[in-house]
């Protein structure tokens, strides 16, 4: 984990412009969300009012970074140039030791990815507190269930180099698919109930925003709420674990530089 830490922290400037790129996608998103708010038959579209939309796409911006939904491709990366040979001579399992570093990865951007466009968007626009004791610790395991939940979709996608030889094909496939299942461009209750439902139930790409968002901005009553959460927690098992499967059936195949 502090190795995860330690590497991020070392990108300083890399931090800071990363984070007003997202203070600047959070305008262009929150104004067209909010414009959709005002078009929409008592200034709520998909159940969002306007300040809830506000912090949904705030609170997103600062949490894209910290789940990690893109550009993670190390294991990749070490498959194509045979460096992941190294890995499995390690006493760690590489689905543990890489998962460990992506939480240390997420505590360095939780301290300076998610506050500043929080901060930015809280002074811009009016946003919503939660008025639940049960919001909050609700929404802390939430984030937490979609950083595991992203690494295992991540890894899945990395670890297609074991039978492809190179990943940026299914890497391209999951930038342009994931941000929109995510709930990233807009919430996904914006969309008919039927594909709301089906999204949030056969893939686990809501629980890595939608999820934790809606937990937040109380879209839902406090039973649908912890549902929402407990649904997220089998999704990042599952992924988790499919990783784990992956790996084992790929180490049993794993050809390293022709050798």
């Amino acid at each position: 984990m502090w190795s995860g830490f330690r590497r991020y922290a070392t990108y300083r400037q890399a931090t800071v412009a990363g984070s007003f790129t997202n203070i600047v996608f959070g305008f262009l998103r929150c104004y067209v969300l909010l414009a959709v708010a005002a078009g929409a038959a008592a200034g709520a579209a998909g159940g969002y009012d306007a300040r809830q939309l506000a912090t949904f796409v705030w609170v997103g911006q600062g949490l894209l970074n910290v789940v990690g939904i893109w550009g993670w491709n190390d294991l990749a990366e070490r498959i194509r140039t045979g460096d992941i040979a190294a890995d499995l001579l390690r006493p760690v399992p590489p689905v543990t030791a890489y998962l460990a570093a992506d939480l240390g990865r997420c505590g360095y951007q939780m301290l300076t990815r998610f506050t500043p466009p929080v901060i930015v968007g809280a002074i811009a626009f009016p946003l919503v507190a939660p008025s639940r004791w049960q919001t909050v610790p609700l929404f802390a395991a939430s984030v937490l269930l979609a950083v595991i939940g992203s690494f295992g979709c991540r890894y899945l996608v990395n670890a297609t180099a074991y039978w492809l030889g190179d990943a940026r094909g299914p890497l391209m496939f999951w930038t342009l698919g994931s941000g929109v299942l995510a709930g990233l461009y807009f919430p996904l209750r914006l969309l008919p109930e039927w594909a709301t439902v089906t999204i949030w139930v056969a893939t686990p790409l809501p629980g890595l925003l939608q999820t934790p968002l809606d937990v937040l901005v109380e879209r839902d009553g406090p039973a649908l709420q912890a549902g929402l959460v407990a649904l997220q927690a089998v999704w990042a098992v599952i992924m988790v674990a499919l990783a784990g499967v992956v790996q084992r059936r790929a180490e049993r195949k794993l050809v390293v530089q022709g050798g």
